[in-house]
């Protein structure tokens, strides 16, 4: 089986609902405690899309395995070269290198524009595969935001990851 990475495509979104819907209903890598409809998706993803972020999805044999994508990190200005990273994979190829795939194109996507930091923020403490994936793609621990989220019963910590783009703060942004 061959892994593809390419950019999504409005047609991807009923794959990327149920994909996120899992990891919303069951897990503990995405805050919200209600799945959004595909068209709520789209529209995330149009918004993202529209700011020249790059929106990735993993498809093995015409099957989409999971999805990227690099959002801004706050809304306000100063942050504005600081993206956060999502990634979700389909529940069943888990630990299967599609992340990894997934999150190493998104970051040569993001290095090839202005910004100059990425973080993480990972749901859950325990979430091992998602902290060793972006550890082993350069991110590193810069903190644990203890018992911020309730979901399924229980408090969820998120922990935070940063990774430079580029030469990171150690040069002047490329624009203004």
């Amino acid at each position: 089986m061959s892994l593809v990475v390419r950019d999504a495509r409005e047609a991807d979104f009923t794959r990327i609902s149920a994909i996120y819907g899992e990891h919303v209903r069951h897990g503990l890598a995405s805050f919200e405690e209600l799945a959004p409809s595909a068209g709520e998706m789209v529209e995330r993803w149009r918004a993202i899309t529209a700011r020249g972020l790059p929106y990735l999805v993993a498809e093995a044999d015409g099957v989409l395995e999971g999805y990227s994508y690099a959002g801004p990190y706050r809304a306000r200005s100063a942050y504005r070269f600081t993206l956060e990273n999502s990634v979700y994979v389909a529940p069943d190829r888990a630990r299967g290198g599609v992340g990894s795939l997934l999150l190493a194109e998104l970051i040569r996507r993001c290095e090839a524009g202005p910004w100059r930091q990425m973080v993480a923020v990972i749901g859950d403490s325990a979430n091992t595969a998602s902290i060793a994936v972006h550890r082993k793609l350069g991110f590193r621990p810069v903190g644990t935001l203890v018992g911020v989220g309730f979901k399924h019963g229980r408090w969820v910590d998120s922990v935070l990851m940063q990774r430079e783009l580029r030469e990171g703060d150690r040069a002047p942004p490329l624009e203004a």
